[in-house]
Order: C-alpha cells, then sequence, then structure tokens
C-alpha cells in the first residue's frame, strides 16, 4: 500500500527548513504534525503536596527546557524568592542558555554538558557535591538517571513539576493516515487511549528510540520503521529511506 499521509506525532516545526517539508515536497506526500501527548504543569496546590519546597536547595538540574519553564513558574506560584547563588546545571548548552529567559546568565553558577546524557554533568556535580541538588523532572523521567546520580552520591531530590498527558482526539477528528510516526512510549499509550480498538493493517508505523521501539512491539504492533540506525541516524533520515524505497518499487 502506497504511503500518502503521515501523521508526525510532533509539534509543527518553527523552520521552514525542516527536512519534512523537503520530505513532503520531494515524494509527494502530505506530513500532518499531530502530538499525541501534551505537557501539563502541576499546580502549585499539587507540587506543595509532595512536600518540597523550592526554597530549601542552593542547586537545580535540568534535562529540558521545559522543566526550566514550570521551575520558575511554580516558584513565583508558591512564592519563593530564586537567590542569585543558586546554581544551574544543564545537560546541553542549549538549555543552559535557556535560563536567560529567567535569569542573568553567570558563567560562575551556570554549568552544561554538550549531548544531553547526565553523566557528562558529573564532574561539575562532584565539584559542588556541597550543594543541595533539587532535580525537576516530569512525571517520566530516565531510572539511568536516578542510577547516575545515587551511585555518586549526590545530594538530590527529585521534584515532579510536570506531567505528559494524552492529547485526545476529537470525535470529527479524521484518521486516516497510512503511517504513524512516535517518539516516545506515551504516544503509544495515547494512541490506544484514543482508539482502543485499533486495527493497525496496512497503517506503517514509525518511532524514533529504543524505550519507543519497544512499547510499540509490547503494544502487539508492527514497527516497520525504526530510528536511529545506521544508516539512518534521525527519523526524517529513516522516512526518506523507507519512501525512496517504496517509491523506486513501483
Amino acid at each position: 500500500m502506497k504511503v500518502n499521509k503521515i501523521l508526525v506525532s510532533q509539534p509543527k516545526p518553527t523552520s521552514e527548513k525542516s527536512p519534512y517539508f523537503e520530505i513532503a515536497e520531494k515524494y509527494g506526500v502530505e506530513i500532518v504534525f499531530r502530538p499525541f501527548i501534551k505537557i501539563e504543569g502541576l499546580s502549585a496546590k499539587e507540587f506543595r503536596q509532595s512536600k518540597i519546597s523550592i526554597a530549601d536547595y542552593t542547586a537545580v538540574i535540568f534535562t529540558a527546557r521545559t522543566a526550566i519553564d514550570h521551575f520558575f513558574r511554580l516558584a513565583e506560584e508558591t512564592r519563593v524568592t530564586i537567590p542569585d547563588t543558586m546554581k544551574y546545571f544543564c545537560t546541553t548548552e542549549a538549555i543552559a542558555l535557556y535560563l536567560q529567559k529567567y535569569t542573568i546568565y553567570r558563567k560562575r553558577k551556570i554549568f552544561h554538558g554538550k549531548t544531553g546524557k547526565l553523566d557528562e554533568l558529573l564532574p561539575s556535580l562532584l565539584k559542588h557535591s556541597k550543594e543541595k541538588f533539587l532535580f525537576a523532572i516530569s512525571d517520566v523521567n530516565k531510572q539511568e538517571d536516578d542510577n547516575i546520580l545515587d551511585k555518586n552520591n549526590i545530594n538530590y531530590t527529585k521534584a515532579v513539576m510536570y506531567r505528559t498527558v494524552s492529547n485526545d482526539f476529537g470525535k470529527d477528528e479524521p484518521f486516516d493516515y497510512d503511517m504513524l510516526l512516535f517518539f516516545s512510549p506515551a504516544g503509544i499509550t495515547s494512541l490506544l487511549k484514543n482508539f482502543p480498538d485499533f486495527q493497525q493493517g496496512d497503517i506503517q508505523i514509525g518511532c524514533f528510540g529504543a524505550t519507543t521501539a519497544q512499547a510499540v512491539k509490547e503494544a502487539g504492533l508492527r514497527l516497520d520503521i525504526e530510528a536511529p540506525s545506521p544508516k539512518a541516524p534521525s527519523m526524517t533520515g529513516a522516512l526518506e529511506l523507507f519512501l525512496k524505497e517504496q517509491q523506486g518499487q513501483e
């Protein structure tokens, strides 16, 4: 079955130079950007129930810009003033630079890694081991991050500040796609929540990441495209290889 309409379960790219747009034009397919999940911040009341006070900490660990938004939002809503002495540890430079939205960027108090992996931050975390760290996370966080911090005796507390929830489809919203692309296990959960009687049939399913691939298989679905791979390190690369092969066979 030829693929004509593709659902990408992510927000629409802000740049017109996105590879998705090039692929759509090159292969004559329609690509629709429609997230299966959305981020929802905890209310101040919900956060207080965790018995965590932001004011008690001298440093914070961020693995996403979303975490930064909700950290400062909850600080404001719980009437906590962030001191200038607060130290910030971010897994990428892009996340670190995003802090400029909320605080003056000072090299002496902001530290970052390069690849997004928490273990890259270990030298900085260990160098400041006397700090009391708050780890700002979502309700779905990587267990390996906890293991890294525990193994190295980092004094930290996990603080759930936002959650991933299903972005439900409306009753009249069309679902006539030939291919679905997923980027997290939560997307698969949302698919089955929205369509409990979902039958894959000829619908192609692609995903990015090993945990998402595992979720597809555990749901009893067929995985047709998987990235990253040696030939396609990105989802767009894997999609283009698939379409090139499909259209070349016709």
